[in-house]
């Protein structure tokens, strides 16, 4: 398991440098194989396509992201509007998003009008956890948990997947800092 582990990990390095480089449409298994010093073969047992390649690449680097959000804060209200803006400051930051913004917007689409994906499941989860915390504080007002984690993660989810437009002419801080003080009184 540890060398499929491993093996998984240089072709999911592989592809978020081919991405990062030349964008998802442009990628393609035989670049991936490569540049992860593999036979095409080997790539294609493991990821037939490169949506799938993409999908596992995505959940990574969101898992990742999650693990380096750190709680600070006085109670779970705070923790999770600081762990929220400091997603979104990581989000906006990393190269593999926001070469996927840039060149291959569209491939978005379904994950904001037809189903969650993989990657955001992960994010509400990791929502969800904090909002019934704060019920369990009291600091966030009792409602549906899963309510209200479905709509932090769909406010936070339009500002990273709106970054560029939003920032075309308001400060970046200014606007997580609106953020930070929509969420509070939306959870208070």
């Amino acid at each position: 398991m540890t060398s499929q582990r491993h093996s998984d990990d240089a072709l999911l390095d592989a592809a978020r440098d081919c991405v990062v480089e030349v964008g998802v449409r442009r990628t393609t298994l035989t670049d991936i194989a490569k540049r992860a010093g593999v036979s095409r073969m080997t790539l294609y047992r493991r990821f037939p396509d490169v949506g799938t390649l993409v999908r596992a690449l995505m959940t990574r680097e969101f898992t990742a992201l999650l693990g380096r959000i750190e709680a600070t804060g006085d109670n779970a209200r705070q923790r999770l509007v600081a762990q929220a803006v400091q997603g979104i400051r990581l989000l906006a930051a990393d190269p593999l998003l926001r070469r996927v913004l840039d060149l291959d917007a569209e491939l978005m689409l379904p994950y904001l009008v037809r189903r969650l994906g993989s990657t955001q499941k992960l994010v509400e989860a990791f929502l969800l956890a904090r909002v019934e915390e704060g019920h369990a504080d009291g600091s966030i007002r009792r409602g549906s948990a899963a309510a209200q984690a479905r709509l932090v993660l769909l406010t936070t989810q339009s500002l990273v997947l709106s970054i560029g437009p939003a920032t075309a002419d308001l400060d970046f801080e200014e606007l997580l800092a609106e953020l930070a003080t929509h969420l509070d009184a939306a959870l208070s």
